[in-house]
């Protein structure tokens, strides 16, 4: 196989997109992302995107990685031994293969909302972990998108495609981008404008429960979710038609916010 290339030191040039460029160097200068797992990358393969170079162990060139090679004939494998793939950052977590994939086309926020009952708006989530398990839980539990306000970690981030479990390819999503929505009520009012009922989930005494039929009974909700600690901005919460609460016991007063999704996802999301 011509397009395996054995790599041995882990310096080399052709790894700076796996080993030494940021996120944010991979996003602008490369228009690059990195998928980990062999099940993620073919949940990403399998939705169009592109892959640009596969790194691999070499044991796994004829094992686990071997679907992904013959699929994709063309496509450089970079690989070589455990001992010297293993001082990459986090590569004991990948099951020992990356993938270096092209960023698609970002989607507007019309197209992402066509057809859209149920879907989940992200403020102020700069945890990747957070938000890779809020998109699993969408796509798990019939969202139909995610709406991200700039101030969110976003989507393919490496970390946050890995804990989603490639969700982040299978639930449309898009963001609010700050020139065209400078402020949570703009965002809020654009989702109204566009049919929806809007609901904030936060810690507030006026509150209605998330199985309230009010919500179950809308055709169209937006469901907003707010970072930890600090949760929704006021100006969020205030603009929104409701302010939703799950119910606590045992003197407990929250639950982290990916948890809280998954739980307001089962209430609102598809039956």
């Amino acid at each position: 196989m011509s397009n395996i290339i054995t790599i041995n030191d882990i310096n080399s040039p052709e790894l700076s997109v796996y080993a030494r460029l940021t996120e944010a160097q991979l996003k602008k200068d490369e228009g690059l992302f990195v998928a980990e797992s062999v099940k993620v990358i073919k949940v990403a393969i399998d939705k169009g995107i592109e892959p640009v170079s596969f790194l691999m162990e070499e044991r796994q060139i004829d094992g686990i990685g071997k679907e992904l090679i013959d699929r994709c004939p063309n496509v450089p494998v970079y690989t070589a031994p455990r001992e010297v793939l293993s001082s990459l950052t986090g590569f004991e977590l990948t099951r020992g293969v990356l993938c270096a994939m092209r960023r698609p086309q970002s989607e507007s926020l019309e197209n992402v909302l066509k057809n859209a009952e149920r879907v989940a708006v992200l403020e102020r989530l700069s945890d990747a972990v957070n938000v890779g398990a809020i998109f699993r839980s969408a796509a798990a539990l019939g969202l139909d998108a995610v709406l991200l306000f700039n101030n969110c970690s976003e989507p393919l981030n490496r970390r946050t495609v890995r804990v989603s479990m490639g969700s982040v390819f299978l639930v449309p999503w898009a963001f609010f981008e700050k020139e065209n929505f400078p402020t949570p009520q703009n965002a809020v009012d654009f989702l109204k404008q566009n049919g929806f009922t809007t609901a904030a989930l936060a810690l507030k005494d006026d509150t209605i429960n998330i199985n309230n039929e009010i919500l179950k009974n809308s055709e169209k909700l937006a469901l907003f979710l707010g970072a930890e600690g600090d949760g929704l901005s006021g100006e969020t919460i205030n603009a929104c038609d409701y302010t939703v609460k799950i119910p606590m016991y045992h003197e407990v007063d929250s639950l982290n916010v990916a948890a809280a999704a998954a739980v307001a996802f089962w209430e609102i999301g598809k039956k």
